[in-house]
């Protein structure tokens, strides 16, 4: 090697370093502004009297407000309720309806890959418009006539507490599962045709090919969507803000629309951000245990 190409070396590599630096340094000042610095706030905040202009200092009464509110422990069932009601039911309705796309052709797959994943970029308001009509008390609402055929009488389905509930569950059920459906569908794809083919061989049915090979080469898949579908649960606002408001009587009152009331609507700002971050913990507890004991059998 000659004298002089060590020095030229050492400049290239200083040069394409300060790109991958100048790349880097982009997001990560977006996440220091639109995440860390948010978080760092939300827990000063927490143990605030917080005003615009001179907050004050009250240590844990934020906290202690929020333990012994009946309104927080009541959201958080209506929370959990909704969760273990939609989760497990959506990520059914994904895996069959993936596996009926499976033997499809391509461009057949295409289209119906477009078709279920269009709710998923319509705007969320336009949708709980349509789910409004759809649950209209009148004998106008497309509920109400299509029971009428069987002679059940109208309902006030957003507007009982017998009923509210159930009915943000049946347009969770009923709304959009593209994006699973999609993940689905490409984790099939990646299962090795090998195991179809020795379980042809072995005269295998296709209740068994599903049990023995389908289900366990999904498992890393069924863990990432249970995981991610429990803490977009736990995080819903938008369904019950728009549909009930959180009554009749905060029967769907949900943490994340607890939170936003306490903020925007009430200004208690220290109270909601102790909630917020007694959320976080909720939802980071509930996901060590998905991965404790659901993770031990998953291979990545």
């Amino acid at each position: 090697m000659s004298p002089i190409a060590k020095p030229v070396k050492r400049r290239r590599i200083k040069g394409d370093s300060g790109y991958g630096y100048a790349f880097i340094a982009v997001a990560l000042i977006v996440f220091a502004m639109f995440t860390a610095y948010p978080v760092v706030s939300a827990f000063i905040i927490s143990f605030q009297k917080y005003k615009p202009l001179g907050s004050n200092f009250i240590g844990f009464e934020n906290y202690a407000a929020t333990f012994a509110d009946s309104l927080f422990w009541k959201s958080i069932k209506n929370t959990l309720v909704y969760t273990v009601l939609t989760v497990p039911v959506g990520l059914f309705i994904s895996f069959a309806v993936a596996i009926l796309i499976l033997p499809l052709r391509k461009k057949t797959q295409s289209v119906f890959k477009a078709i279920y994943y269009l709710p998923a970029v319509a705007s969320g308001v336009a949708l709980s418009v349509v789910w409004l009509w759809i649950f209209d008390p009148m004998p106008s609402g497309i509920l109400n006539q299509l029971l009428g055929l069987f002679g059940i009488s109208n309902n006030n389905w957003l507007g009982s507490s017998s009923t509210a509930m159930f009915s943000l569950v049946l347009m969770s059920w009923l709304s959009s599962h593209g994006t699973s459906i999609i993940i689905y569908l490409a984790a099939l794809l990646g299962i090795d045709e090998s195991y179809y083919e020795a379980a042809e061989l072995d005269g295998a049915s296709f209740l068994k090919k599903l049990w023995y090979i389908v289900i366990p080469c999904l498992k890393p898949t069924t863990l990432f969507l249970l995981v991610t579908g429990v803490i977009g649960s736990f995080q819903v606002f938008q369904n019950a803000y728009l549909m009930t408001g959180g009554g009749p009587d905060n029967a769907t009152t949900m943490v994340g629309l607890l939170i936003f009331n306490n903020a925007f609507k009430y200004f208690e700002f220290g109270e909601a951000a102790a909630q917020s971050l007694v959320l976080a913990l909720i939802i980071a507890t509930i996901s060590f245990i998905q991965f404790k004991f659901m993770g031990k059998e998953v291979e990545y």
